[in-house]
């Protein structure tokens, strides 16, 4: 091993010395010359062999799982390889540029009220964390509160989830440092802007529900070994009294049966109730109660199976309101009594429709109602008996980002956007129903001079899948277009006409070199329900695949663009959606890029929390399930062949998808690839899934993404 090293750092050494990275100029028939690429010495285990039910399969890349200095050596190689490659790319900087002047538009959040004040976290632009400022007037300039840019001079200690006191004299802010899912939960005193001495660590997807002089709050017991890797188990539920060491908290719910059950908590709006939630996956909750008026008062069952979601609302009196797809596969609302809270009993508010039933929030002694109809955000009020009052107008096709009110309150917020439209801030009258824009960013783009369709093709087994298509007003649709395919298909969540990280980062800058930008609606989302999501996951993933590819043929025949003229990305989940099409039809594509990807699906459950994902993909224990799970693995099924370019990119500090994923997709992919097309890594550092992620990081990571893809599109930017 220690010769393969030596070898190893000589290679790497003449790589450099014998100047493989050419300048390239602007001008001439070589502005798109391949940029030699020579790829680290992976070191392969070719010993490792795992079986699977009588199946033998190799894994050469395992020891990139651990944090060794033979990982260390290959990730520095890398990286090396992918910074001299973007920085020949004649154009990363002018992208750069743009990039930030997009960024660099004031906004702000959805108003809270707590107390005497209105809260919300603001962005002068380019400010890496958002800040939290309050009036007591809405129209009145705001006060800074709290300033997370303080935290750290590198802008990666982010503030998450917040969540304030009935006062408003505390907030709960859930803090993460680098990007990481690891939270630490700190009070902050309102009115001096100072934090207090409570610090609870080894937080993570956890609530925090206030009640009386302290919260509920969920934790993890202090991980042993590497935090960033160790399997999350044994979730517990605690009470923290304010102004009490960590040490002394009350513990309220553990279940040392099933380490691998999560237990979420939330209070009423009153404080009266405690609704917990336990989940064993990422879909399906069993639900329970305690009235916390009553100090005799244990947990009382409502739901004890894990075969339905339920989502707490509020309470009416001594009902609890849930949204549910029990028995409603398009969600609909139900009032269960706590004196009788069996399921014969419960009473539907509002019954399914044939939209999709999002979100509900009490406002004013009404009910909002949030639905998706062909993916696209609906509003409708409704009185408390589910009488409904008021169909609201939107100002167009998009998304409500969410709602702020109190049931005590006849006044509301909601936040609404669009694919080109950043978030706006909207006021709703309750009395009469009006809506005034309350804020609209000052954006520096022409959205206006853009158009946003909604087409359906059909997938391979005919069912019909729609697809928003963006492009500038009388675009010459010649099959010439750089064109970029958006994609998530899983884990029942939509992907909305929203103005997201994503479509600021890649979107304006493909619509103004002429470019088309579309975001195919593939199944196992959350677009039509659960039918729809049920139709992609487990068994029936490879349909998700299926619709993607569908969708790249559907804009190549119908003239868009071209297979060397289409780009395909996609985080997370997406990322296997993108990296299994790339290798499935690598003929369809220009460019892909795999971001913070799930690529080794036969080892995806032993790291952090990926034991969760088992009821969308499937254990390996099940011997059906592993037949399934091998045919569309990234990491198992390179071949070898004419790879398109590609762009793997993940982060040092994501405990959500192990980068491990990424660093042995990359070494599979580096050894197999048989054209001339780059095979990259990109891996940020201090950075996780994407959760607070800084702005400046943001725009780096854009920057990088784009100058690939445009440069293997083969674009010559205006």
């Amino acid at each position: 091993m220690k010769g393969l090293a030596k070898f190893f750092s000589l290679c790497f050494v003449l790589f450099f010395i014998t100047g493989c990275l050419p300048d390239l100029g602007n001008n001439g028939d070589d502005f798109f010359e391949s940029i030699k690429i020579v790829y680290p010495e992976s070191f392969p285990d070719t010993n490792r062999v795992d079986e699977y039910h009588g199946v033998k399969v190799k894994d050469p890349y395992r020891w990139l799982e651990e944090d060794g200095p033979q990982t260390r050596k290959w990730i520095g190689a890398e990286q090396s390889i992918t910074n001299q490659y973007l920085a020949k790319i004649p154009y990363r900087e002018k992208l750069k540029k743009r990039l930030t002047e997009l960024w660099n538009y004031e906004r702000m959040g959805i108003p809270i009220k707590r107390g005497k004040y209105y809260y919300t976290f603001r962005n002068n632009g380019l400010q890496n964390q958002d800040v939290l400022f309050r009036s007591a007037k809405l129209y009145d300039e705001p006060e800074q509160v709290f300033n997370p840019n303080l935290l750290s001079p590198d802008g990666t200690t982010a503030v998450g989830y917040t969540k304030f006191s009935k006062d408003g004299s505390l907030a709960a802010l859930q803090i993460s440092d680098g990007g990481s899912d690891w939270q630490s939960i700190y009070l902050l005193d309102t009115d001096s802007g100072r934090l207090m001495e409570d610090t609870l660590r080894w937080v993570k997807f956890s609530e925090v529900a206030w009640h009386r002089d302290g919260f509920f709050y969920s934790r993890y017991p202090q991980p042993v070994g590497n935090e960033l890797m160790s399997v999350n188990e044994f979730h517990q539920l605690y009470y923290h009294r304010v102004g009490t060491n960590q040490a002394e908290d009350e513990l309220i719910f553990a279940d040392r049966a099933h380490p691998r059950r999560n237990v979420r908590a939330t209070t009423s709006n009153d404080e009266r109730f405690l609704i917990l939630s336990i989940t064993e996956s990422t879909s399906g909750n069993a639900l329970y109660f305690q009235d916390l008026e009553d100090s005799n008062a244990s947990f009382t069952p409502i739901v004890e199976s894990f075969e339905s979601d339920f989502v707490f609302v509020g309470n009416n009196g001594s009902n609890l309101l849930f949204l549910t797809n029990h028995k409603a596969p398009n969600w609909r609302l139900i009032q269960v009594t706590t004196r009788r809270p069996d399921e014969r009993f419960w009473e539907e508010i509002i019954p399914e429709s044939e939209d999709i039933l999002k979100e509900v929030t009490f406002a004013g002694g009404k009910m909002l109602a949030h639905y998706l109809h062909n993916a696209a955000s609906q509003v409708t009020i409704f009185d408390m008996q589910g009488k409904a009052l008021e169909r609201q107008t939107l100002p167009g096709i998009g998304t409500i980002t969410g709602f702020s009110g109190a049931p005590d309150s006849e006044e509301a917020f909601f936040g609404f956007t669009s694919f080109l439209q950043p978030e706006e801030i909207f006021l709703l009258d309750l009395t009469n129903y009006k809506t005034e824009l309350f804020k609209k960013p000052d954006w520096n783009f022409p959205a206006d001079d853009y158009e946003v369709n909604q087409v359906w093709y059909e997938s391979y087994d005919g069912t019909k899948i729609p697809m928003f298509v963006i492009y500038k007003k009388g675009l010459d649709i010649d099959g010439e277009r750089p064109t970029l395919l958006y994609g998530y298909g899983g884990f029942d969540i939509n992907i909305p006409p929203a103005f997201n990280v994503t479509r600021l980062n890649l979107f304006p800058m493909f619509l103004e070199q002429g470019g088309i930008c579309a975001v195919a609606s593939i199944r196992g989302g959350g677009e039509f329900g659960q039918k729809w999501h049920e139709a992609g996951m487990l068994r029936n993933k490879q349909k998700v695949f299926d619709d993607f590819q569908a969708a790249a043929e559907y804009l190549i025949a119908n003239k868009y663009t071209k297979a060397a003229k289409l780009a395909i990305y996609g985080r997370s989940n997406g990322g296997l959606l993108v990296a299994s099409c790339l290798l499935q039809r690598p003929d369809l594509y220009g460019a892909a890029v795999p971001a913070v990807g799930v690529l080794d699906m036969l080892r995806y459950q032993h790291f952090s929390i990926g034991w969760a994902w088992q009821s969308e993909y499937g254990a390996i224990e099940d011997e059906k399930m592993f037949d399934v799970l091998l045919s569309y693995s990234p990491l198992h099924n390179v071949v070898g062949g004419p790879y398109p370019a590609t762009l793997i990119t993940t982060a040092d500090h994501d405990d959500r998808v192990a980068p491990a994923h990424s660093f042995k997709f990359a070494a599979a992919l580096q050894a197999k690839q048989e054209a001339k097309a780059p095979i990259l890594i990109r891996i940020d550092e201090r950075s996780g899934h994407g959760g607070g992620k800084p702005t400046d990081k943001k725009i780096e990571e854009a920057a990088d993404v784009l100058s690939f893809m445009f440069y293997n599109l083969k674009e010559k930017l205006e």
